[in-house]
């Protein structure tokens, strides 16, 4: 069993963080929820509002994930995006370590929507690989890195790929949308689990 964090920040994309937790939970997954507070906020609480008003009691809190994992890491972490979720998620300077440690150790790291341009991009994981994110947001990169210059190094031989619904290259798994939630959470088992897993969840529940 493969333990995943789910990390939910004010404005997030509910479609592609319960479509995850969801189907990674169907497979018996070890998924926990973390809340992340909002930029400049001092709030610490478990239940965190997405973009469009729907609002998710989590597991832990990030202070709490963050002094169980110092000893050991998730086998997975995942970022759905959503505005400002994915902004929120950026400016978390302890996020983007996670990030680099996971990609150091060969982890699976995953996002969705925005986060691969806002969240990813800014920790370097993008580097060397090919992405996909949200139609369009791979143009602003510049501002999510802080300049133009520091986006070229952190994105370095990168290439984004249009119209799929996820891309997985090497640990780093990217989705483009809400639209494509269910295919990419599919792909998100399959990967950590089996083709085997996949397919009884896929039949399980009449997807297309």
């Amino acid at each position: 069993m493969s333990k995943i964090a789910v990390f939910l920040a004010p404005g997030f994309e509910e479609i592609e963080a319960l479509t995850c937790v969801d189907y990674l939970r169907r497979a018996n997954q070890n998924v926990v929820t973390v809340s992340v507070p909002g930029v400049d906020s001092s709030e610490i609480t478990s239940v965190v509002t997405g973009s469009h008003g729907v609002s998710v009691i989590t597991d832990q809190i990030l202070k709490d994930f963050a002094d169980d994992s110092e000893d050991s890491l998730p086998d997975a972490i995942y970022f759905p995006g959503g505005m400002p979720g994915a902004s929120n998620l950026a400016a978390c300077d302890y996020l983007i370590d996670l990030i680099q440690i996971m990609e150091e150790s060969g982890k699976i790291v995953a996002a969705m929507c925005a986060s691969p341009a806002v969240v990813l991009s800014k920790s370097g994981i993008l580097a060397g690989r090919k992405w996909t994110c949200y139609p369009k947001m791979n143009e602003n990169l510049s501002a999510y890195c802080g300049s133009a210059e520091k986006a070229l190094e952190l994105t370095k031989d990168s290439s984004v790929v249009e119209n799929v619904p996820f891309v997985f290259d090497k640990n780093v798994l990217t989705g483009r949308g809400p639209g494509t939630a269910e295919q990419f959470a599919m792909e998100f088992v399959r990967i950590l689990t089996d083709e085997a897993t996949a397919k009884k969840i896929h039949d399980g529940s009449c997807q297309r």
